[in-house]
């Protein structure tokens, strides 16, 4: 969150500019907020790592609902461990309900967009500094972390393969930017995933706090928006989250689509309070149809 999208393409002296203005904005809007974590957040365990292992809400998690809500994930998590029947390395079919085995890394790869791909007046391209919204994203309580990342450890499910591209427009030096996630999973783990999302979103609709390595961030609020309609299944939020003044409000949001065993993922935040309403529709639909064309193969 925050400008990740912006770590940009190899080699981009844009990228690196847009890097330095989001870090400027990182310093203004997160520096010091330990404050944040008091009462927006839903009470739980600090730091998401105990809930990892199990899929598991933490005890002190105060709604029965979403301590049940967890509960089925965890369930979900042992049926798929007993179901998958494919290893990280076969290949599965995109378009299935369910499907057993995950896409591999190379299938997955032709999948996604392409370095220099464009979609409209948007290019896709690499990211040049690892995988954003990564393992070192955590949030407090630990029920909220799917909202955060779906990196592995982020629920009991953890992707056989995953690929991520930034998107964004290569003129602008503030805009717009759409970070895409491939993710494949064996068993039921695509499904276990999204129910592990929508758990999340009904716990933290009230805010929660996102943990950094050097920031806090306090997300006040989070509200579930139309959805498209592609895949199996798919939701869609928007965050209102606030910096550590608390004068000012940022927006982000975030789509994910699942079909058979992969999810497609969309963040999209801006270095702005502007908001900008929703993930732009010529992305999520461009992905989408490079995506489904595998099926019809």
């Amino acid at each position: 969150m925050f400008g990740a999208g912006n770590q940009g393409r190899s080699g981009s002296r844009r990228a690196r500019l847009r890097r330095a203005a989001a870090l400027a904005l990182v310093g203004a809007v997160l520096t010091g907020a330990a404050a944040c974590g008091g009462d927006g957040a839903v009470d739980g365990d600090k730091g998401g790592k105990d809930a990892r292992t199990d899929g598991k809400a933490p005890a002190s998690t105060p709604a029965d609902a979403d301590a049940e809500d967890a509960a089925e994930s965890a369930e979900s998590a042992e049926s798929a461990e007993s179901a998958a029947s494919a290893g990280p390395g076969e290949s599965g079919t995109p378009g299935t309900s369910g499907g057993s085995g995950a896409l591999s890394q190379r299938d997955l790869t032709a999948l996604a967009f392409t370095d220099g791909e464009k979609i409209g007046k948007y290019t896709a391209g690499e990211f040049s500094l690892g995988e954003p919204q990564g393992e070192d994203y955590t949030a407090d309580p630990a029920t909220c972390q799917p909202l955060v990342s779906l990196a592995k450890g982020a629920t009991a499910f953890d992707p056989a393969s995953e690929v991520h591209r930034n998107v964004d427009v290569a003129e602008e030096m503030v805009g717009t930017t759409v970070a895409v996630q491939l993710r494949s999973y064996n068993g039921g783990g695509a499904a276990g995933v999204m129910k592990a999302l929508g758990a999340a979103g009904k716990a933290c609709a009230g805010g929660f706090v996102e943990n950094r390595a050097v920031a806090k961030g306090q997300y006040l609020k989070v509200e579930p928006v139309k959805a498209p309609d592609h895949g199996d299944e798919a939701q869609a939020y928007r965050f209102t989250i606030l910096d550590v003044k608390g004068t000012l409000k940022l927006y982000e949001y975030l789509t994910v689509v699942r079909s058979g065993a992969t999810t497609l993922s969309f963040r999209a935040d801006i270095l702005d309070t502007k908001d900008i309403g929703k993930v732009p529709e010529e992305v999520i639909a461009a992905q989408w149809k490079k995506f489904e064309a595998a099926s019809t193969r």
